[in-house]
């Protein structure tokens, strides 16, 4: 196989490096991919913790002109944890009805799997909106949509699915996503509206609470990983989604994770700045959730200005950026694979039926 010239090879680099540039000034974060990110000499001198630092200020800023429309109780709750339980979201009389939709609804689906868990999405789109005007409604409700920007610290509409989780299955190492870990280095949004009950059996989303809090200790961490060689530590964090065991929790002040176990009809919401893992399932099981994601440049300033977020747009990005991604595999990756059109609770690729007792 041929290779590249060493001047080619110094033309692309010189090539790159405004563009690498520019990328710190956004959510970039990955070690490996970015050679300013992953550079000794500049983590060093501060590069990394510096990000961090005028991230979490900028978001803290941004969150402050916010939190008027929030309700005072959500608001209290999500300032203390960073992370916030509402149970009976949906009036109890009105939920049967619409978990009833969403289980019923079929529409084209994308399958990943991680270890020994599949998760499988169906995008809420315009199609579905159309079909299941409870589920238009929920997400459009004042109180919902505020809190939304408030954890996200952005008046953005967030990516929704129908996320369905078949855990434990059998033949695979355990699920990466079971590890204690940040998302990034920023804040980012994510919730969960579960159609059933969650017990602490089957792998409950978990929270160190107070870990989003970028303390001296929380930075000396963050400086450190910064300064390590990203090829000799696990994938995940070298990309930027750092690991942590829970006997290193206590160094950073921090108390042991917290499986947040719910009833139907609850909503999860999150920052997952802070360290967070999806609970072992200890048996094989199936769940759905609608599932909620938003994450943006965190050096912006301003509050709105996402054109993404308008109507008609909003609803059609999942499925664009699913298109995307096909398009630029060869490149990008794209663990998304199309199973076709499904149901959130079919059962195929030997996968447990979810149980509707």
């Amino acid at each position: 196989m041929a290779t590249q010239p060493a001047s080619g090879k110094r033309i692309s680099t010189l090539l790159m490096i405004p563009i690498w540039a520019l990328m710190l000034l956004t959510g970039a974060k990955s070690f490996l991919d970015n050679p300013l990110i992953g550079s000794r000499w500049l983590n060093e001198r501060g590069l990394h913790t510096a990000r961090v630092r005028l991230a979490d200020w900028l978001c803290q800023w941004r969150r402050r002109r916010l939190a008027h429309k929030v309700r005072p109780e959500w608001r209290a709750a999500f300032d203390r944890d960073r992370f916030v339980v509402i149970p009976d979201i949906v009036p109890p009389e009105a939920f049967p009805a619409l978990r009833s939709a969403i289980l019923a609804y079929e529409g084209p689906a994308r399958k990943m799997q991680q270890g020994d868990a599949i998760t499988r999405r169906l995008a809420v789109d315009p199609a579905m909106l159309h079909a299941i005007p409870a589920l238009r409604d929920l997400l459009a409700r004042d109180d919902i949509v505020a809190l939304f920007h408030y954890v996200a610290s952005y008046r953005t509409t967030p990516l929704h699915y129908i996320q369905t989780i078949v855990s434990k299955v059998a033949g695979y190492d355990p699920d990466p996503q079971e590890a204690l870990h940040a998302d990034s280095f920023h804040a980012s949004l994510k919730s969960w509206l579960f159609l059933k009950p969650v017990a602490l059996e089957d792998g409950p989303f978990t929270y160190v609470p107070g870990s989003h809090r970028f303390t001296r200790e929380r930075l000396a961490c963050e400086r450190q990983r910064s300064l390590a060689d990203p090829y000799a530590i696990d994938r995940l964090s070298a990309r930027g989604s750092p690991r942590i065991e829970p006997e290193e929790l206590p160094a950073l002040g921090l108390p042991p994770a917290l499986p947040v176990t719910v009833a139907e009809n609850t909503l999860v919401v999150a920052d997952t700045v802070g360290f967070h893992a999806r609970g072992a399932s200890e048996r094989s099981g199936e769940r759905v959730e609608i599932w909620s994601y938003a994450r943006r440049n965190p050096f912006l300033p301003w509050l709105g200005g996402d054109l993404f977020s308008l109507p008609g747009i909003a609803e059609r990005r999942v499925g664009v950026v699913w298109a995307f991604r096909d398009r630029l595999e060869r490149w990008i990756g794209q663990p998304w694979r199309p199973v076709g059109r499904r149901m959130p609770v079919e059962k195929t690729d030997g996968e447990p039926p979810y149980s509707r007792a």
